[in-house]
């Protein structure tokens, strides 16, 4: 069986003999083999170039069979696709590239989801859960065809005084139902009609076939007895690694009570829509980042307003491929680097010991990249480059949410391939789709475990509960507050969130965490938070 082997790879790209039209398929399928590689990304690239690189799992066991669905190559003209790439690293073995079907249906998400007989939802199998007896989802006439919503059929929930808090409905798997596919910046907004009588929140979450999923996302309607339309912002989430398979679920928490019901409450809801991301629409951030809350003494910072920079050669190196501006947000200083491929960032007249340290962390905005990659590299025992003991690593993260800060914690073990770190002297920031990426960064440093740094103040006239709280429970405040970051016990940003008057607690540990909240006249203010 003829099978392609790349040694030592870095990067490598295909050319096809013809440019194919891949508008009728709705998968990638490849299989591959490694025995030493940790990291993989597929590229489709269509002229411009245009590209987007997709992540897989990497094993380093047995032979990985993934469908990618082709969804997930946003910003890829699929009339015209003209090459394929792979990069990464280590010796990897590829065979039955090839694009497909997915056996008579097209790739999800099949939307809207509206409850008509000629279109989606009222002929899907749902299910109910934890709702006592668990009476099943009913598609009836719309009782209110008032306001936004004057459609025929909705769907109908009932749920009961003796249901729990999260009862819901879900689809089944598959393409009968919602279909596959991944979240990207054209489907990752979703909106869903409510008429309920009491308000309380709308629970939303996604699944893959083998139940991966993240936390639901939950949004409380402001109305009663009249249509609304909430919208969730999914771009926050994560796709499922490839060895889970795409999304092709959904599960709907129509009345997400944790206070409890005094009755049966009955909602009605429709027109379920993915949407572009939403939103201010912004192409710059309009906030600064988060203010780092580390220790000086645990930190080595290279850009950052609070701690003491080290030396850096340059912040745009002459071979790179992006334009580089200093701007300031909000009296902060940030880089801006717009037509970015990959800049070249220096330390070459004083190369950092990194051995003490065990993270880098950046954080970095951006409205148009899909993919977001760090590559550090140390020149070795005689501090040139190219001196044959050279060592360095890449790590790519794929689909990073836009429009927002996203704070970048990555461990200095995950580059694998920097098997020394006591001459670090460049760092590498590269970005998708090339040469057309705007990327924001500021707060570039290393760092090791250590108490983060409260600068002696406390929550004052900002009250939030329950505290304590059950795990995936919200924590509500008593205003909207400019931005909330958790912070594990050991000093880790765990997530961000902006314009928001809860925190959310879904995937926390039970355990103490620091809670940071910028208030509305940019004050940053500290306290704790136990979580059981």
């Amino acid at each position: 069986n003829n099978t392609l082997k790349y040694a030592g790879l870095n990067y490598q790209g295909t050319e096809l003999g013809s440019a194919q039209n891949l508008t009728n398929m709705d998968f990638l399928h490849l299989d591959f083999w490694t025995a030493n590689s940790t990291a993989l990304n597929v590229f489709l690239i269509s002229p411009g170039p245009a590209e987007t690189p997709f992540a897989l799992t990497v094993p380093t066991t047995g032979w990985a069979s993934v469908d990618i669905p082709l969804s997930a190559f946003s910003a890829v003209d699929l009339t015209n696709v003209i090459q394929l790439k792979f990069d990464g690293n280590g010796d990897i073995f590829l065979d039955n590239i090839y694009f497909h079907k997915s056996g008579g249906s097209s790739a999800g998400p099949n939307a809207p989801i509206n409850f008509e007989p000629d279109g989606f939802g009222a002929n899907w199998t749902w299910n109910v859960f934890e709702n006592s007896t668990n009476p099943p989802l009913e598609f009836i006439d719309n009782p209110s065809k008032t306001g936004i919503n004057t459609s025929n059929k909705v769907a109908k929930f009932t749920a009961l005084n003796a249901g729990n808090p999260w009862a819901g409905t879900e689809s089944v798997h598959g393409d009968t139902a919602l279909g596959s596919f991944v979240l990207n910046a054209t489907n990752s907004t979703i909106k869903i009609m409510v008429w309920k009588s009491v308000i309380s929140d709308v629970g939303i979450k996604l699944v893959a076939p083998t139940g991966w999923a993240m936390p639901e996302l939950k949004v409380a309607n402001t109305l009663i007895n009249q249509w609304e339309e909430l919208s969730f912002d999914f771009s926050v989430y994560m796709n499922p690694p490839a060895s889970e398979g795409a999304y092709d679920q959904i599960v709907v928490f129509p009345d997400f009570n944790l206070a409890g019901r005094g009755q049966d409450n009955i909602t009605y809801f429709d027109n379920i829509t993915f949407n572009p991301k939403g939103g201010t629409g912004s192409n710059e951030p309009l906030t600064a980042a988060p203010t780092p809350t580390r220790n000086p003494a645990d930190v080595i910072s290279m850009f950052s307003n609070v701690y003491t920079n080290v030396p850096v050669d340059t912040w745009r190196t002459d071979w790179s491929a992006a334009v580089l501006t200093d701007v300031n947000i909000e009296g902060n200083a940030t880089k801006k680097y717009s037509n970015l491929d990959f800049v070249g960032i220096e330390t070459v007249a004083n190369q950092l010991n990194l051995s003490a340290m065990t993270h880098i962390h950046l954080d970095v905005w951006s409205s148009n990249f899909t993919n977001f990659g760090v590559k550090l590299v140390d020149f070795g025992a005689d501090g040139a480059f190219g001196g044959n003991d050279d060592v360095e690593h890449l790590i790519s993260i794929p689909m990073p949410a836009q429009g927002q800060w996203v704070s970048l914690d990555l461990p200095l073990v995950d580059f694998t391939g920097l098997t020394r770190r006591l001459n670090v002297a460049q760092y590498i920031l590269v970005a998708q789709p090339s040469g057309s990426s705007t990327v924001y960064m500021d707060n570039m440093y290393f760092y090791k475990p250590g108490a983060v740094r409260t600068n002696n103040v406390s929550i004052e006239n900002i009250t939030f509960s329950p505290n304590p709280v059950s795990s995936g429970a919200d924590v509500q405040l008593n205003e909207e507050m400019k931005q909330i970051d958790v912070y594990n016990i050991s000093g880790q940003l765990l997530h961000s969130n902006y314009k928001t008057n809860k925190i959310q607690t879904g995937g926390l540990k039970s355990g103490m965490y620091i809670i940071k909240i910028r208030t509305n006249d940019n004050k940053w203010q500290t306290g704790k938070l136990t979580v059981h």
